[in-house]
């Protein structure tokens, strides 16, 4: 279940391997949180313009967009992180340099700066992240949560972790002093790291290869998000059965005969089939969920709400999702 420490932090960074939903279980997170009358940002990072996909809406621009409204009053908004937006920020923040920026824009030097250090970027757009979470006016929170949906378990922790070494390279003047915050903030309690993972061998493995990494940089673990996740079918003791082979076709005939079914020898057949093959996928799955429990973090399953081969979650689907999070602590 969700744990007092998640319930406290206030940056949730979603990642997770390609291929198991790390930007819907995102969605589904930032519209739990705020849930209640809470105000929660949803932010990208990677350009793809996934969350106004989700949300069926016009591609996101560098503004913060309201994009939907969560149960209880709270609302959501949206934000697409644009590196070369980013730089310009800093330009006008910490240099007063607007008009100097803009031109520089048009001369490409601003591409040409991300391109000679390609950890830049990185900063620049983990910076947007820091200074939307600490946001305040007046003394209150611009935000009770920031979620951020970023890059996949490969390369996070280097996304995470390369304002560090930006920090040291810049020893005083305000693009030191911006790093240290950003630093302060992701290795603090305010920052949890979740990873999105499905019950199979590789998103297992590397899910806990990622918890390994967060721990060495001294990155917050958060939450397994199990996504995908369907249930049982068979009683416990049937699973055991059927795996090691004793599912007896007499005795499914005769108990589907008791039901009033009586069914052609193929398609008993083809029945004993998927049975075994059920409890062969449920039996792996136990051995997942095993696995990913020795990682020592709350682990907090969404249901399928697709068919294998589907279109994915519509936005009714990242609602029921938001629920499945709420019922399991999320707030």
């Amino acid at each position: 279940m969700w744990s007092d420490e998640l319930v406290r932090a206030r940056l949730h960074v979603v990642t997770g391997k390609g291929g198991t939903g790390k930007t819907t279980v995102a969605a589904a997170l930032a519209v739990a949180l705020a849930s209640g009358g809470g105000r929660t940002l949803l932010v990208e990072v990677e350009g793809r313009q996934g969350i106004a996909h989700l949300f069926d809406i016009p591609p996101l621009p560098y503004q913060e967009r309201r994009i939907a409204v969560a149960p209880g009053g709270g609302e959501v908004r949206a934000l697409a992180v644009d590196a070369e937006e980013a730089l310009l920020d800093y330009f006008t923040m910490f240099y007063n340099l607007g008009f100097a920026a803009r031109t520089l824009r048009r001369m490409g030097a601003i591409e040409f700066a991300t391109t000679l250090a390609p950890g830049l970027r990185d900063v620049l757009l983990t910076g947007k992240v820091k200074e939307a979470t600490t946001r305040a006016a007046k003394g209150v929170r611009t935000y009770d949560a920031v979620v951020l949906d970023a890059p996949p378990t490969g390369r996070v922790v280097r996304f995470l972790d390369v304002t560090r070494a930006m920090a040291d390279l810049a020893k005083v003047g305000p693009i030191h002093n911006q790093s240290k915050g950003v630093v302060r903030l992701l290795h603090s309690a305010d920052t949890a790291v979740h990873v999105v993972t499905l019950l199979e061998d590789m998103p297992v493995a590397e899910t806990l290869d990622t918890v390994a990494e967060l721990d060495l940089a001294d990155l917050r673990p958060g939450a397994v998000l199990v996504n995908r996740a369907r249930p049982s079918r068979l009683p416990a003791q049937s699973v055991t059965a059927a795996v090691n082979g004793q599912v007896h076709a007499d005795r499914v005939r005769a108990g589907l005969l008791a039901a009033g079914l009586d069914l052609e020898p193929d398609v008993l057949d083809g029945l004993v089939a998927e049975t075994v093959e059920h409890a062969l996928r449920l039996d792996a799955e136990h051995h997942a969920r095993a696995r990913l429990a020795d990682a020592g973090m709350p682990l907090i399953e969404l249901p399928e709400l697709t068919e294998p081969g589907g279109d994915g979650v519509d936005l009714g689907g990242i609602y029921e999702l938001a629920e499945a999070l709420r019922a399991q602590g999320v707030r």
